[in-house]
């Protein structure tokens, strides 16, 4: 992918964020992440049914990046089940991490392969997903209870 056309896709997921804005449903499991070091944080808020993921949404106050890396989350990460998600998730964390992984999963979200090029921005990019793994984690929790 070239970079203007990458640079096209972050312009457009952070000038229309795909499911911005929260609402009031119980059944969605929601966190919040902040970036302690700039202004990004995020709440998150994700319906999981049967394991698979239903519905996404997400507020708050970010950079470019970090905005445009949740609304790309939240879109590719629809539909998916509890372990393809996990495995994007992994996918995109060696991405930003120089480690080997599969670009092809990644689906948008590759549009951030070359962020390890600016460390300070990669928090940026991580940080919903940081979010979506709190999810997860309490998703896990709930089922084993």
């Amino acid at each position: 992918m070239q970079d203007e056309m990458k640079r096209e896709i972050i312009l457009d997921h952070y000038q229309n964020p795909r499911n911005r804005g929260l609402i009031k449903d119980t059944s969605y499991i929601q966190t919040d992440t902040n970036n302690e070091s700039c202004i990004d944080e995020i709440h998150l808020m994700v319906k999981i049914e049967d394991g698979k993921i239903v519905d996404a949404r997400f507020d708050g106050e970010a950079c470019a990046i970090c905005t445009s890396s949740t609304s790309i989350m939240v879109e590719t990460l629809i539909g998916k089940t509890i372990e393809e998600a996990i495995k994007i998730y992994e996918n995109f964390s060696h991405m930003l991490n120089e480690e080997p992984y599969d670009e092809k999963i990644l689906e948008q979200a590759f549009v951030y392969n070359d962020i390890y090029k600016q460390p300070n921005r990669k928090k940026c990019a991580l940080l919903p997903w940081w979010g979506f793994e709190k999810v997860i984690n309490e998703y896990k929790s709930r089922e084993n209870q």
